[in-house]
């Protein structure tokens, strides 16, 4: 039966992980707490890629104090060796006596083996405690693993007549700086940061993360998504430090030595002369990337939630007008009845700064 003090335990577990929220890319975010007699033994969450993961980290902190002890962890151990030894065979070896787990690893070579193999040891096991948050934080993983595509996160600023930008395209700056900090901590936590063409042809954007207090390890990757391989090799960040994919259609790879060994560029498949979005985000889940950033324009915005590869929207609304001449937030051809419309479920609503930041997940 589960006791109040389990859940405070596994919400420990879960503040842990989420120290590892901009630097365990691919790796999910992880937590782990060792509990012995009502007393906290040991804790650990896994710092990044290559490192140890949670549960070695707490157990070495816990040494003895492990044995007969309960292990709380966000995510089901390992049980197969990646870049680490599996955290299963750690575990037994600890004597550890009951293990608590927020949610098994939908990773297909963990996939309830691990806590098969710890009540095959005489562990006792659970799983199921406070799985949506850890779902929650480790979104991109869950979906990266459960269906080979990345979380795509959309990032929109608008005034509160529903405009990004005036009629001319002039779009700086909709929102406060405080609203722009908390777009870079968006950044920070992403995998890759994409845009279209359009974008970088417009607007001449950085893509990068720009934070001070955010101990962030590297760049995201930067992707253009570019059909007819239309990016300027002049354009900004191109000759920024990290790394820059451009994706364009096959038959335009020719072009693409104008960016020299500075810059991948890819060939995917065209549906009606654009890029094939599906097998886009097929394409990125397969390089590993949990999270994409998206910011872009209204046409390629559309066009990935036409297609139902839109899974959360987060909205900044600033507190001014811009006309009905304005720019609007997504272009979505074809909605012209009432059951056509894209359902959101609205997650989050708050104060930044003196802009109102909405978080939605689109229904279905």
């Amino acid at each position: 039966m589960t006791s109040a003090d389990d859940y405070k335990y596994m919400a420990r577990a879960l503040r842990l992980a989420e120290r590892g929220l901009y630097s365990t890319h691919p790796n999910p975010r992880v937590g782990c707490v060792i509990v012995k007699d009502g007393q906290v033994v040991g804790e650990g969450w896994h710092h990044q890629a290559g490192g140890p993961h949670a549960e070695i980290n707490a157990l070495q902190q816990a040494g003895a104090g492990a044995a007969g002890a309960t292990l709380y962890v966000t995510l089901e151990p390992c049980c197969h060796h990646g870049r680490t030894p599996p955290c299963t065979a750690a575990v037994i070896a600890a004597g550890v006596s009951q293990v608590i787990v927020a949610v098994e690893d939908p990773n297909p070579q963990v996939a309830g083996q691990g806590l098969r193999a710890l009540q095959k040891a005489g562990i006792q096991v659970s799983a199921g405690l406070l799985a949506a948050e850890a779902e929650g934080l480790n979104c991109g993983f869950v979906k990266r693993m459960r269906a080979g595509r990345p979380w795509v996160r959309a990032k929109l600023a608008m005034s509160l007549d529903g405009r990004t930008a005036l009629a001319g395209g002039e779009s700086q700056w909709i929102t406060g700086a405080e609203a722009r900090r908390d777009v870079h901590r968006l950044r920070a936590r992403s995998s890759a940061i994409m845009t279209g063409v359009d974008t970088v042809l417009s607007d001449d954007p950085l893509l990068t993360v720009r934070l001070d207090d955010v101990d962030v390890q590297g760049q995201p990757l930067r992707v253009i998504l570019d059909s007819r391989l239309r990016t300027p090799p002049q354009a900004r960040l191109l000759g920024l430090p990290g790394n820059t994919l451009i994706l364009a259609g096959e038959e335009a790879l020719a072009g693409g030595a104008a960016f020299g060994a500075r810059v991948e560029v890819t060939g995917l498949p065209l549906s009606d002369g654009r890029l094939d979005l599906a097998a886009v985000l097929r394409y990125l889940g397969e390089r590993e990337i949990n999270e994409i950033h998206l910011e872009a324009g209204a046409t390629l915005c559309g066009a990935l939630l036409a297609a139902g590869l839109v899974d959360e929207l987060v909205i900044y609304l600033a507190p001014h007008l811009m006309g009905d001449t304005a720019r609007g937030l997504f272009a979505l051809p074809g909605l012209e009845r009432m059951q056509d419309r894209i359902s959101l479920d609205i997650r989050d609503i708050r104060a930044v700064g003196s802009d109102w930041r909405v978080t939605a997940r689109v229904s279905g």
